[in-house]
């Protein structure tokens, strides 16, 4: 069994429908691949649950098309941060995320997720572009 975590944020379906695409076409057999989609909440008030989120709903149904087994992972608190210490925790054998388009200056300014998580895993990021058209 192959275990992806895929690091989901709410911002854009457009960047997770092409997690969803990226993960569907490994090069193993789908009914080999679990995706955990993952959802980290900055902030949870309310208690919003992972299963909330359209774009977490638009990864699962992309991936349930293509045959790929999903389970949901929710966390709250740092993005980097707890995406890397899910990882660990379900034993990935790689990590999914992908970035919005900034500027070099904004990336420098805000930071970035995707980027922190590059730098701090200890497994393959598979590292998919944001469409066109976001």
């Amino acid at each position: 069994m192959y275990d992806v975590l895929v690091g989901i944020d709410n911002a854009d379906d457009g960047r997770a429908v092409a997690q969803g695409d990226a993960i569907a076409t490994l090069p193993t057999r789908t009914d080999e691949v679990t995706a955990h989609l993952c959802h980290v909440f900055r902030d949870n008030p309310e208690g919003g649950s992972v299963h909330q989120i359209g774009a977490v709903r638009r990864t699962r149904e992309t991936l349930a098309d293509a045959g790929v087994d999903c389970v949901y992972y929710e966390a709250s608190g740092d993005p980097a941060d707890e995406l890397l210490a899910a990882a660990t925790d379900i034993d990935a054998d790689a990590i999914c995320v992908s970035g919005r388009k900034r500027r070099p200056s904004g990336k420098a300014v805000f930071g970035s997720v995707a980027q922190d998580v590059i730098l701090g895993a200890d497994v393959p990021v598979l590292t998919v572009p944001a469409p066109n058209d976001s």
